[in-house]
């Protein structure tokens, strides 16, 4: 089988020479070339007929950052497999990676083999998360579907029926979002208040027959 032919991006020259040594290690991996840029990566794939099998690329970088860069890679170079290689854990940023086109999303804390084991299913088209990022996608997707949403049901109110028809306990729900089972007690009233249901089980229904909740 022959290597995975791998584009660093990052706008530090240290993290760029430690990944490629790093890599270098492994003959299931070669490096092919590097960018400092969201626009280097782009006329990188602009110059090279053969185009790299796996990008790993920063979020933080100056002229084009990883999201704005892998919307741009992925509109004019369909198919591009991008792995997002990060020390931010924002859940808005997740989402808008993920929703970019990137395959996963990996943390610099991650250790040596969870980096590789992350490349490696990228290659195979095979999204690995560690459980925090997965976690923060979860939310930022909530969060995102909260904000558009024209109901007239409050942020935390959305929150806490996106919950319920996950089937979360009061105490589950309380401990995800850190409010405390009274509070969560007041927000399914005023959810069967507005929503005019009777209970749970209706919420749960409500929130799935409009759609607001993804199948399984």
């Amino acid at each position: 089988m022959s290597a995975i032919r791998i584009l660093l991006a990052d706008d530090h020259d240290m993290v760029r020479m430690g990944l490629k040594t790093y890599l270098s290690l492994d003959s299931s991996f070669e490096v092919i070339g590097e960018a400092s840029n969201g626009q280097e990566v782009l006329d990188y794939l602009r110059g090279h007929k053969e185009a790299p099998d796996l990008i790993l690329m920063d979020l933080m970088m100056p002229v084009m950052n990883g999201a704005e860069t892998t919307k741009a890679v992925m509109s004019e170079f369909p198919g591009q497999k991008i792995v997002i290689l990060t020390s931010f854990l924002e859940d808005n940023l997740v989402v808008e990676c993920i929703e970019a086109g990137a395959v996963s999303y990996v943390l610099k804390t991650v250790s040596a083999d969870e980096l590789i084991y992350a490349l490696q299913g990228a290659f195979r088209g095979m999204p690995v998360m560690t459980k925090d990022v997965s976690e923060a996608l979860t939310r930022g997707i909530r969060h995102h579907m909260v904000q558009g949403d024209q109901s007239g049901l409050t942020e935390r109110e959305k929150e806490v029926l996106l919950l319920i028809a996950e089937g979360k306990s009061n105490k589950e729900i309380g401990e995800e979002l850190h409010i405390s089972i009274k509070t969560v007690k007041t927000h399914v009233s005023n959810l069967l208040m507005k929503c005019e249901l009777e209970d749970r089980t209706q919420l749960a229904i409500f929130a799935h027959r409009k759609g607001w909740v993804k199948p399984e």
